[in-house]
């Protein structure tokens, strides 16, 4: 058995700081707090869960192939995310089985490095008055028998949905009987149908204060709901980009512990600023921002350590922060995120070096150090 010290001067374990080293062997932690290391500096941190990804580094996982995953999974890694729900926006019909037959296969293969634990189907079940940037063209009414043949191709793990559209609700009870975790997003819910979404199991709200109804003083709509209410999380895009710092702040104090940072990034995430295509539409990279032509925000940029530094920068305590990308996500996705988003003696060890700056310096992966 080689022993492993990662030479740090603190651990964050169950939400605190624990003074001293971490040791991993054969792939797993073994020891922690562990007396004669240096001084407090670089501290261990869980590996970091996205539970809102459709791409990097110029893999969309909407269109790509098992290469691709690896490729993703290796770059996504580097900035400290270990554990990711693969997403796929809305796509045209005929893709959803082939892709989903990919990222199948993504999830049962050992990557070399964020770990797909399962899919994320943001769509097509959405509303067409809050599309944002998926196609009107491919979006369509909740329909039982299309949304079981994907569950038989893929381990889908969470859909977003629009709660007001006719068959959603009954569909958010069917796939929670299936284990599939819903989130409300891209929709004009009010008040009432948000907490009807809610009622009927959803857990989670999809990109908070994007792509859905703003509310008002006498209409919360699915914002107000999801932030009040004690059996939802929160996904909020952490870029300063899709929100606004204030509005950041605002959701974590009223949401706490129930708040999950996100990227939301796509395959342009990675790559140099410039002008791109999807579908033929075209897309400008530039200021930490992916938009199309008529301004329209596509999906993230950013990654979770850049969201990490933007939380504790706008005065989140640091803990509280990473908790947004670690143990939050795990009480999301509870079972589909076994082994991940903490460090815990007998865990697997995928574990994130920071420095004082918050800046990733090591990544491990299983035990091992991402080369």
């Amino acid at each position: 058995m080689i022993r492993r010290r990662l030479g740090v001067g603190a651990s964050v374990i169950d939400g605190s700081l624990v003074a001293g080293d971490v040791i991993v062997a054969d792939g797993v932690i073994v020891e922690v707090g562990v007396a004669g290391s240096r001084p407090l500096g670089a501290i261990a941190v869980p590996g970091f869960v996205d539970v809102q990804i459709n791409g990097f580094g110029g893999i969309d996982f909407s269109n790509t192939d098992l290469a691709g995953c690896r490729s993703a999974s290796r770059d996504i890694a580097r900035a400290g995310t270990t554990a990711v729900l693969a997403t796929m926006p809305t796509t045209r019909a005929d893709r959803y089985i082939p892709a989903l037959a990919v990222l199948r296969d993504a999830c049962t293969t050992r990557l070399p490095g964020a770990r797909f634990l399962g899919v994320h189907l943001e769509g097509p079940f959405l509303s067409p008055a809050r599309a944002g940037a998926h196609n009107p063209a491919w979006l369509r009414l909740p329909d039982d028998e299309v949304a079981a043949s994907w569950l038989s191709t893929a381990p889908i793990a969470m859909m977003t949905l629009a709660p007001e559209l006719p068959g959603a609700l009954a569909l958010t009870r069917l796939l929670r009987t299936r284990g599939v975790l819903v989130a409300l997003g891209h929709t004009d819910a009010t008040k009432h149908a948000a907490h009807a979404g809610f009622d009927a199991g959803a857990t989670m709200v999809t990109h908070l204060w994007n792509a859905q109804r703003q509310p008002t003083s006498r209409e919360p709509a699915v914002c107000g709901v999801g932030l009040v209410r004690r059996d939802v999380h929160v996904g909020v895009i952490c870029d300063l980009v899709h929100v606004d710092a204030d509005t950041v702040l605002l959701s974590h104090s009223a949401a706490g512990e129930r708040f999950v940072a996100v990227t939301d990034a796509v395959w342009l995430a990675g790559l140099p600023d410039g002008t791109y295509s999807m579908g033929g539409r075209p897309l400008t990279k530039a200021a930490g921002a992916i938009r199309l032509a008529d301004g329209t925000l596509v999906g993230g940029a950013g990654t979770l350590d850049e969201a990490l530094r933007h939380l504790v920068g706008l005065g989140v305590p640091l803990l509280a922060a990473l908790a947004t990308i670690t143990s939050a996500p795990r009480a999301v996705l509870g079972a589909h995120a076994a082994g991940c988003g903490r460090i815990c003696v007998g865990d697997r060890a995928d574990v994130v070096v920071l420095d004082e700056e918050l800046r990733v310096r090591t990544v491990l992966v299983g035990g091992e150090a991402l080369g």
